[in-house]
């Protein structure tokens, strides 16, 4: 992978570690965080060996917002611009074939939040704190927030933590389903780490066609969702899952 200034990538064995660094920011996102990760997104699918991406960040802040300092003198025009940039960026990361898992370090405010929802699981530290401040600033969420928040957890929790600002707790976002896992922070890479390694050590191409089938489902009718469910559950039988279902019966790991 090329040099980033904003981001640190670390490949290993079929996964990728991908760290937002501008500790001296809290991982704000600016234009060139934007710049970096199109460009990094862009050239993942040319690396199939990579089978999971992890995102986290540097120091005490997964990502603490969008950059206020760059936000601040921008016309009505390049505000919706950012904003329109922000939305297209975490949808490419929502709409990856292989799974995202953010493993949220520290504070994930505003468009930080916004991120962690974009992955698919979002395993947290026991010190992070989560919210959607931006009414605190006379704005509104920009990148999705108000849409994804809302499917995530529901009307309710959705509305106190966009109306109120407030942060909430890791165990609070834990209890409103907004994270999956709440660990020790010294605990968290090594927990995620070992996630990882068992989601990749599966079918590679079931895994992606589970994933493709729950988000193609939740954006269409149950029925619509199911049909593509039953495609994809066929369309393993002439590979992948032959192989997997004979090495079961063979009681041998599969070669996948």
């Amino acid at each position: 992978m090329d040099n980033y200034q904003t981001l640190n990538v670390d490949v290993q064995e079929h996964f990728a570690l991908l760290t937002i660094s501008r500790p001296e920011a809290m991982n704000a996102l600016n234009n060139l965080f934007f710049d970096e990760m199109e460009d990094f997104l862009t050239k993942l699918p040319a690396q199939p060996d990579i089978r999971l991406l992890i995102i986290t960040g540097e120091g005490k802040a997964f990502v603490a917002g969008a950059d206020i300092a760059e936000m601040a003198d921008m016309t009505q025009s390049e505000g919706l611009a950012f904003s329109k940039r922000g939305q297209s960026v975490f949808r490419t990361i929502e709409e990856l074939e292989i799974p995202v898992i953010a493993a949220v370090n520290g504070f994930a405010l505003g468009g930080g939040c916004e991120l962690a929802m974009s992955c698919d699981i979002r395993v947290a530290s026991a010190r992070a704190k989560f919210g959607q401040p931006e009414v605190n600033l006379g704005l509104t969420p920009g990148y999705a927030g108000t849409q994804r928040l809302s499917r995530l957890v529901g009307k309710g929790d959705a509305m106190l933590m966009l109306l109120s600002g407030d942060h909430i707790s890791a165990d609070e976002a834990l209890r409103i389903g907004l994270v999956q896992w709440v660990t020790e922070p010294e605990e968290l890479m090594d927990k995620v780490v070992d996630l990882a390694k068992k989601i990749v050590s599966k079918g590679p191409l079931a895994i992606k066609k589970v994933k493709k089938a729950v988000r193609s489902g939740l954006e269409s009718t149950f029925e619509a969702g199911c049909e593509l469910e039953s495609q994809e559950f066929s369309s393993l039988f002439e590979g992948e899952g032959k192989e997997g279902m004979k090495a079961f019966l063979e009681k041998r790991p599969p070669k996948w």
